[in-house]
């Protein structure tokens, strides 16, 4: 039996899924759903089309699921898209979508996501990310699995961010990462990769190795960056590689950070 504390305030229509932890003072609407074993602190607002996974934390003062900051927004039905075991900190926004960005915010599976993040509209976020402090994913953004976005990092509409990349802290990005890649400086920076996260991982040394390798070529190869990609999907059979010449040659809405 769901434990919910005598201060929360349920709309009629919410969904409680088994087991779930309700704490004092929290508000949920009347189109919110929660999986299993979800358990929200004391204060949250869970309000709008908004699914939450099972065995999902959410901490005191999280507003989950209210309308886009956009100015275009007219009210119009949109959704949030929570998966299963995510640790959602104090004082995080996550908005729903807008009409235009096709109406649906997601965020994947076994995210943390630390005291005062933010993630716009539109945005997508995949399995195993990490937002850290007081950092705003923008609204439309594409964040692939197994990133990691350091503290108050700042990731501008549209980005995407390639698997297992790594955004060093107070980080404005403008650009497109490419996957496993190191971003780091004011400005946003693409100085490596992210050799540590792909140790981690436990990724064989030979794909390493033809990582490097190709990230030398995408810095001081001839032609343009999507050139040089190109001849990258050629020359190496690497799966690490192909995953990233992938990344840079689909569709984007935004220029691409390249090797200084």
């Amino acid at each position: 039996m769901a434990g919910i504390h005598p201060s929360a305030v349920i709309a009629e229509g919410a969904k409680v899924g088994a087991d779930c932890v309700i704490g004092p003072f929290c508000v949920i609407g009347p189109d919110v759903v929660l999986g299993a074993r979800v358990h929200l602190k004391s204060h949250v607002v869970i309000d709008g089309d908004t699914h939450i996974g099972d065995d999902t934390v959410v901490f005191s003062f999280a507003v989950i699921g209210e309308i886009p900051q956009d100015l275009k927004f007219g009210g119009e039905k949109t959704r949030l898209r929570i998966g299963a075991r995510n640790r959602i900190r104090e004082h995080v926004t996550m908005n729903t979508g807008t009409a235009s960005g096709g109406g649906e915010t997601r965020i994947g599976d076994d995210g943390l996501f630390m005291a005062g993040c933010h993630i716009a509209h539109d945005a997508q976020i995949g399995n195993r990310v990490i937002v850290v402090n007081s950092s705003a994913v923008a609204g439309h953004c594409i964040i692939e699995d197994d990133v990691i976005i350091g503290g108050l990092c700042g990731v501008h509409q549209f980005v995407r961010i390639g698997q297992g990349a790594i955004i060093g802290a107070v980080t404005m990005v403008t650009k497109d990462v490419v996957p496993h890649g190191l971003v780091q400086a004011p400005r946003g920076a693409l100085d490596g990769l992210n050799l540590v996260g792909l140790k981690r991982k436990g990724v064989d040394r030979s794909d390493i190795t033809a990582l490097r390798a190709a990230f030398q070529m995408l810095k001081d190869g001839e032609g343009t960056f999507q050139d040089r990609a190109r001849r990258l999907a050629d020359e190496s059979d690497s799966a690490y590689v192909q995953q990233m010449v992938a990344f840079i040659l689909g569709d984007t809405d935004r220029n691409f950070l390249t090797p200084g």
